[in-house]
């Protein structure tokens, strides 16, 4: 469990992660953006709230395996659908 994680699963995908900017994502060096699709393939969210969430998500499961809670799923309040992006 301690260690790196694998990355590069994704060819020519980079999502960087740095501390004071949050996630940022690029396809072979251009920049890109995370987005939510449905089953059906409907784009539900994307952009820049996406990788807040996302990030969000992320950091507050890792806070809560380094306060030993017990408890290591985090769950992320709806992002509101009136807000689609299109891409």
């Amino acid at each position: 469990m301690i260690g790196e994680q694998a990355t590069g699963a994704i060819d020519g995908v980079h999502i960087h992660a740095v501390v004071f900017e949050g996630l940022t994502v690029t396809v072979n060096g251009i920049p890109a953006q995370l987005a939510i699709l449905a089953a059906d393939g409907t784009i539900v969210a994307a952009g820049k709230e996406v990788a807040r969430e996302a990030e969000a998500v992320a950091i507050n499961c890792h806070r809560n395996f380094l306060k030993g809670q017990g408890h290591l799923r985090v769950l992320s309040n709806p992002i509101p659908t009136a807000k689609r992006a299109t891409a």
